[in-house]
């Protein structure tokens, strides 16, 4: 037998694609009128990395996401236990992207840095429920969103110390 992947299977990778690159368009159109307005006036810790950054980090992360996504897809039986399991994957991996959206809403759109700490608390907590559901389907998918959960981690410390920084 091979490792083909049927055409239908492999069509679903473009779908995935194209769920994380809406969730990130619209989740920069929330970002992008606020970086050089008003999140350049907040008050942040030093270890804040560089705006430069964001981009790259975001955009190989949501590769990755759409990729585990694609491989919980493509290993799901068609039938049986683990067709569930598979589904209960892919319901926690959007609800995690629609978290990261909410995230990005709350925090830049609406500016409520408080709000975004509550937001990237459940975000944290939806990523690692999608790592141990899709551990079971495709321990390969689980993999590629632990860079993920580790950035999302340091992003929330970050989000608590911006707003412990500008409570007044």
């Amino acid at each position: 037998m091979g490792t083909t992947i049927p055409i239908k299977k492999a069509g679903w990778l473009l779908g995935f694609l194209g769920l994380t690159a809406g969730a990130a368009a619209l989740g920069g159109a929330f970002t992008a009128p606020a970086v050089n307005t008003w999140y350049r006036t907040l008050r942040k810790p030093t270890w804040n990395p560089p705006n430069w950054l964001f981009g790259p980090v975001w955009t190989l992360l949501y590769a990755m996401m759409a990729v585990s996504a694609w491989l919980v897809y493509r290993e799901m039986p068609t039938a049986g236990p683990g067709r569930g399991e598979g589904r209960l994957a892919l319901a926690a991996w959007m609800a995690q992207l629609a978290l990261n959206i909410s995230w990005s809403a709350a925090f830049f759109g609406r500016r409520r840095i408080g709000a975004a700490v509550a937001i990237i608390s459940a975000l944290w907590s939806a990523i690692l429920t999608t790592v141990l559901l899709s551990a079971r389907v495709a321990k390969p998918a689980a993999l590629l969103l632990l860079p993920y959960l580790a950035w999302t981690t340091f992003a929330g410390f970050l989000n608590y110390r911006v707003w412990q920084m500008n409570r007044d």
